[in-house]
């Protein structure tokens, strides 16, 4: 199976100024996610999708090939994300050659970049196995449904968002589990992609489960410095938690980049 890693990177950014070339432990957001695409056994090539010329030449000197620009129409604040996805497949189309249709695309998004090359691998490996049509990257939600409230137009009008059915009364005794979709991985195959015109539908899209530190994504300098935090983390305990990525299949594939 062809899988093209697709590397949304946007010049505009509310949130954070140059969000994609902040630093970031020393090193430029976007540096992370490729490095950890690079890392991957299992990729076999990797297209960076932006419109800024700055980013462009940052991403050609970390090893990539730049053949494509996003037009500007697509590149907006409002642009969703898989107008970008599906210019680039057409784009791709057009080129001809060994790379023109990948099987399937792997969206990383460079606000998540704690994401490892295992995550990747073992990311592709589960949906290689399951024969997934789509697979979806979450963990763990740190605030549990069953200690969240929904507030109604008064004070005292709210309810629960989850009702556990049986009394406890300790988190631990939760049998049920819920988890928070991080935006770190999406994977889908490009028929699917083409014919849903998104990577996540509820009843066909797996489940990949990570480490939640792992699925940090950065959206405003909290998430920045928490970032920040658990990368000073991994320098000072030898690395962040690689329980998760224990067990990657060993498939093995030629990578290449464009």
């Amino acid at each position: 199976m062809k899988i093209l890693a697709f590397i949304p990177a946007r010049g505009g950014s509310k949130g954070i100024l140059r969000k994609n070339l902040v630093p970031l432990g020393g090193k430029p957001l976007i540096q992370y996610t490729i490095e950890a695409a690079q890392e991957s056994s299992l990729l076999d090539a990797i297209f960076l999708s932006t419109d800024n010329r700055e980013i462009m030449d940052f991403c050609i000197s970390c090893g990539l090939g730049v053949p494509y620009q996003r037009p500007e129409h697509l590149a907006a604040d409002d642009s969703p994300m898989m107008d970008a996805v599906i210019d680039a497949l057409r784009w791709l189309s057009a080129q001809g050659g060994k790379n023109s249709k990948p099987d399937a695309v792997l969206l990383l998004q460079p606000t998540s970049p704690l994401r490892t090359a295992q995550d990747i691998d073992r990311a592709i490996g589960q949906f290689i196995a399951n024969g997934s049509e789509s697979l979806l990257g979450v963990h763990a939600m740190r605030e549990h449904p069953f200690e969240c409230i929904k507030k109604g137009a008064q004070g005292q009008d709210w309810e629960y968002l989850a009702v556990h059915s049986r009394v406890v009364t300790r988190r631990q005794d939760y049998l049920d589990e819920f988890y928070f979709i991080n935006g770190a991985i999406y994977l889908a195959t490009t028929d699917f992609i083409l014919r849903e015109q998104r990577f996540v539908t509820k009843g066909v899209t797996d489940l990949f489960i990570m480490d939640p530190s792992h699925g940090v994504d950065i959206d405003d300098l909290h998430g920045l410095q928490y970032a920040e935090f658990l990368l000073n983390e991994k320098t000072v305990n030898g690395g962040l938690n690689d329980e998760y990525n224990e067990g990657i299949p060993g498939l093995v594939n030629k990578v290449g980049f464009y």
